[in-house]
């Protein structure tokens, strides 16, 4: 996987997935005048000898406390300190290594008064796999992500634990052994290392490009289910999807007619089928899939300018040499985008739940009671698709919008704050969740054709049932289902199913 340049201000979500995904990252070398003379500013700045929130002044509620000229490098490691208060299990190194991707960029744009030296080191970390141990709670999503970030900084100041590969070890230790010292910051450096949307940022990110893979999956197990059913594909008909005039229904219904085109299993009940039309889990999916995919999108568009934003405070202006006191740390835009993912994601499994306990119904289905030639010797998928329900119940748990709460911090002077990082970081696992309902499906849906045999369906689905059958065979008697379950699931996880159907265009989020 080749190294990402990174751009600042002019990133795709390409490039923040490929560093998600494992890619290296490294500056533009184009940015290094610009951090420069930030940095140079704020040496202009301090020596004017006036009071500049952050520079010489306390934080938060103490702003108004003076701090002398032989203390502003004690400020700055204090503060890094004492925020470093988060609690709970390590971050995904994953996440964390796009959250310092994110913090680079957003650097090195020139509005933040940090020196090279320190860029250069947050990329080194970056470069050379040293990921910050950073505990997931914490963040209220209001002067940015302080604690998740102060545990970043901390590392950079020696403190704190980094994982290396698989080892998690002392920061100065880790750093030490990859030929790196830790710093000693300079004024301003440690607030604009703590200020920012990044931690929250990185998490929404992630979760995003698992839903626009949990999205494509589904709409391939979506039409299998349907050809499991012997469903029409009239309802995707793009006469009715022009009329409504959103895009992603549009969009979906194309793809669910392309999934199916050339089955012969729709083929055997174009006429003569005595049912007028199918459950609206079937029926309905591009509008339902088409919402959800419209959704998406939107919260790609707001992740990917807060991506290439700056969002500490102050900011430093070096063309007047001003450090302006504002509130781009406010995380509100990113909390918005995960409430929209997680009910993107909240539907997408709850409609597959749905098709799941329609093929297992005989009355619905039409096909052997849950799904096994047995029924009554064998319980078939009768404890999969309860599965499947719990799993669409805990996200309809966690589904509840994080943005509409907020509770008073540091003595009242952030008095609203956005809950973006508690709203992102619980999208993770609903993916996850949603991802092992799209695994059962499936198995169901395969399980269903089978019944159909000699018939056959479209070249495309055939391929992703020939990608399950591979790993998974039919199920004949009541075997250990979990192996089965968990094959599935990591065939979804791993985008084995959108590749197996890659003949068809599948919309995406970009």
């Amino acid at each position: 996987m080749n190294d990402v340049v990174l751009r600042p201000g002019e990133a795709s979500l390409a490039d923040w997935a490929a560093i998600y995904r494992g890619a290296g990252a490294r500056l533009d070398p184009a940015c290094a005048p610009l951090i420069a003379e930030s940095a140079a500013a704020v040496e202009r700045i301090l020596a004017k000898g006036e009071p500049v929130y952050g520079i010489n002044t306390g934080f938060g509620k103490l702003a108004s406390v003076r701090i002398a000229a032989a203390d502003l490098e004690t400020l700055q490691r204090n503060i890094v300190l004492s925020h470093a208060a988060g609690v709970g299990e390590a971050s995904p190194v994953p996440v964390i290594r796009l959250m310092l991707a994110l913090k680079l960029a957003s650097l090195a744009q020139g509005a933040s008064g940090v020196r090279p030296a320190t860029v250069a080191l947050l990329e080194a970390m970056l470069t050379k796999g040293l990921t910050p141990v950073i505990p997931g709670q914490g963040s209220v999503g209001a002067s940015g992500d302080l604690a998740p970030l102060a545990h970043m900084a901390a590392t950079m100041i020696g403190v704190g634990e980094i994982f290396v590969g698989e080892a998690r070890m002392p920061a100065a230790q880790a750093l030490a052994k990859a030929g790196l010292a830790p710093l000693t910051l300079g004024p301003k450096e440690g607030l604009a290392l703590l200020n920012g949307t990044q931690f929250s940022t990185a998490n929404a990110l992630a979760a995003l490009f698992g839903a626009e893979r949990l999205f494509q999956t589904a709409l391939v197990t979506g039409a299998l289910s349907t050809e499991a059913a012997k469903g029409s594909d009239t309802p995707f008909d793009p006469r009715i999807h022009a009329l409504r005039r959103h895009a992603g229904q549009i969009e979906t219904a194309d793809a669910l007619r392309a999934l199916m085109a050339g089955s012969a299993i729709r083929a055997s009940h174009l006429q003569g089928d005595e049912r007028v039309q199918d459950p609206y889990c079937l029926r309905c999916q591009p509008q339902v899939m088409g919402a959800a995919l419209d959704v998406l999108r939107q919260a790609a568009t707001t992740l990917a300018t807060e991506a290439n934003g700056v969002t500490d405070n102050p900011l430093i202006f070096p063309e007047s040499d001003e450090a302006l006191s504002g509130g781009n740390f406010h995380a509100e835009p990113v909390a918005f985008a995960a409430d929209m993912i997680a009910l993107a994601v909240c539907e997408i499994g709850s409609l597959a739940e749905r098709r799941i306990a329609m093929l297992v119904d005989p009355a619905l289905s039409g096909l052997p009671a849950f799904l096994t030639p047995k029924p009554g010797l064998n319980s078939g998928f009768m404890i999969p698709q309860v599965t499947a329900a719990a799993l669409v119940s805990e996200n309809k748990q966690k589904a509840y919008p994080a943005s509409v709460d907020s509770i008073p911090t540091s003595a009242n002077q952030e008095d609203h704050v956005s809950m973006a990082a508690h709203g992102a970081r619980r999208l993770l696992g609903m993916v996850d969740n949603a991802t092992a309902v799209i695994g059962i499906e499936l198995l169901a849906a395969a399980q269903g054709c089978d019944f159909h045999a000699p018939l056959t369906s479209s070249s495309v689905l055939e391929a992703a049932r020939a990608a399950l059958r591979a790993e998974v065979p039919h199920l004949a008697d009541d075997r250990h289902f979990h192996p089965d379950m968990e094959a599935a699931i990591a065939l979804v996880r791993s985008g084995a199913v959108i590749e197996a159907a890659k003949a068809v265009s599948l919309p995406g989020v970009s």
